[in-house]
């Protein structure tokens, strides 16, 4: 399996670099994108990194990211929350795949396996389980990720910094179509 130099998820050169080619800054980022945009996202895995000067899973389930995630600039709008949620997926990492967040996919050898991995890990709901499966096939070539690609846009789509406002504006389109009331 091949990975890429760049996700072009944030404006920050380094971020991109980081969660490319660190598996458990790509699985942080994904924890963490939920009610803010994605360039803050997947800016966090960089900024707690900065701060703790790891993001080792052991490292992460030892520290005290709460007060981590509060230092101004927050690491995100829910502080408390997310320093909880990337706190449960690190232990989930260190205790089920020994601290090595790539075997999340590379130990899965099915589409159904990998799922079920992804579904294990905590935050990661049917979205992020498809998102992140997108992301797997098309930037990480990895063919039982297949399955998990929807048909609607997700950041699996994104190869450039312009490609991401193109998954936004999509995405934004997609969203206020799925909130028209359903006709009865």
């Amino acid at each position: 399996m091949s990975a890429p130099d760049r996700l072009y998820f944030t404006e920050d050169d380094e971020a991109n670099a980081l969660i490319a080619n660190d598996p458990m800054a790509l699985l942080v980022g994904f924890a963490l994108d939920q009610q803010v945009t994605v360039q803050k996202a997947f800016m966090g895995p960089l900024v707690i990194q900065e701060r703790l000067g790891s993001l080792d899973a052991a490292a992460l389930a030892d520290a005290d990211l709460d007060a981590l995630f509060r230092v101004r600039p927050a690491v995100h709008r829910f502080p408390g929350a997310m320093a909880q949620r990337v706190h449960d997926l690190a232990v989930h990492i260190r205790d089920e795949y020994d601290g090595d967040a790539a075997r999340v996919w590379t130990d899965a050898t099915t589409s159904a396996e990998l799922r079920a991995n992804l579904e294990g890990l905590p935050g990661f709901g049917e979205m992020k389980v498809k998102s992140m499966g997108s992301v797997l096939f098309h930037h990480y070539r990895l063919e039982i990720a297949r399955e998990l690609v929807p048909w609607h846009p997700t950041l699996g789509s994104v190869a450039s910094p312009e490609g991401l406002a193109d998954y936004q504006a999509k995405k934004k389109i997609h969203k206020a179509e799925w909130s028209k009331p359903q006709p009865a």
